[in-house]
């Protein structure tokens, strides 16, 4: 079975699914089936998205997104500056 891929917006709107469902007194499993995720999968949403508003979760996204290309930066920024102390001592 293939992994599906789902936005913060679709996330956002099956957890709020899901609450629609707890709130009338179904179990968490039927909650899950309703929404079509496992038990594990909601909790881990609802852990990370929980109490989240759209904009909000967008901009989480965004930011998480530039904080993994800025730490690849500094990544390469810091072996080319190792490379340079290399070749700067001669152990090359």
């Amino acid at each position: 079975m293939g992994r599906k891929k789902h936005t913060a917006e679709q996330i956002i709107q099956k957890l709020r699914e899901a609450e629609i469902v707890l709130a009338q007194g179904q179990p968490v499993g039927a909650a899950c089936k309703k929404i079509e995720v496992t038990e594990q999968t909601y909790y881990r949403w609802r852990k990370e998205y929980g109490g989240l508003k759209l904009d909000q979760a967008r901009r989480l996204k965004d930011l998480e997104k530039d904080n993994g290309r800025l730490k690849k930066l500094v990544a390469d920024q810091a072996l080319d500056i190792a490379i340079l102390r290399e070749v700067s001592q001669g152990n090359f």
